[in-house]
């Protein structure tokens, strides 16, 4: 029953996984073909709320197979994931804690 209670998280989590690469994928095309246009790229420290092992790696996996971004490290006491960004923006950690983080949990939870 309560495998049947994650599946619309699941579908979200996948639906919110393709259309962020997609927009990555553009994203990195264009930094491409204009190199110019990336202002700023850097290593953000995300906090994490998730604790377990399998969501860790989930959020981890789900950032590097987004182009443009790539999971580093994880901290030791696993209250950090380390990130570097193509296109750093202020919101870069808000986006990932917002989206991917979150989404991870509920579908995990």
């Amino acid at each position: 029953m309560r495998l049947l209670r994650r599946i619309p998280a699941w579908v979200v989590l996948i639906a919110l996984f393709a259309r962020e690469f997609m927009f990555s994928v553009r994203d990195v095309l264009v930094a491409v073909m204009h190199p110019q246009r990336i202002e700023r790229s850097g290593i953000v420290a995300v906090p994490l709320d998730l604790r377990t092992d399998a969501g860790i790696a989930l959020l981890a996996n789900m950032i590097t197979l987004t182009p443009g971004t790539t999971s580093l490290h994880v901290s030791d006491d696993r209250s950090r994931l380390y990130v570097h960004v193509m296109n750093l923006s202020e919101d870069a950690v808000d986006q990932i804690k917002s989206g991917f983080e979150r989404r991870v949990r509920e579908a995990l939870e």
